[in-house]
């Protein structure tokens, strides 16, 4: 099995399409306004989707108010300091980091303008394909 993809349901779908398209190298798979409007965003390699959509018949979760540890999307990141300054102008408000693990991973964790939770990892030794 192979994961493709993971969704969160937003308040506005096409806003936030558009900022992780523009700031964080998503590519619009699939996207449709009717029945709702949903995006199906893929990572810079084409691996891995995330689906933004907003159904009305749902509750929108209130990801401000969750701890990051709950819910956070993890990007591999190898330039944090810049990575972080270059989000907080697009509207990502900094949590934490950068901080270096024991076993020497650096990580930040910002939020969106919609408040999910996004972590940024330098990794001491990959763990994934790059």
């Amino acid at each position: 099995m192979k994961i493709e993809h993971f969704a969160y349901q937003v308040k506005d779908a096409a806003a936030v399409s558009d900022w992780y398209c523009e700031h964080l190298g998503f590519q619009v798979k699939r996207g449709a306004e009717k029945p709702f409007p949903v995006y199906f965003l893929a990572d810079s390699a084409g691996d891995v989707m995330i689906e933004i959509y907003s159904n009305p018949s749902v509750r929108t979760p209130d990801y401000a108010s969750m701890d990051p540890l709950i819910l956070h999307l993890a990007f591999v990141c190898d330039e944090i300091p810049e990575t972080i300054q270059r989000l907080e102008a697009a509207g990502a408000t900094r949590i934490s980091g950068p901080d270096q693990t024991p076993s020497g991973d650096v990580l930040a964790m910002l939020r969106d303008p919609w408040g999910l939770a996004i972590q940024l990892c330098h990794r001491a030794a990959s763990m994934i394909q790059v």
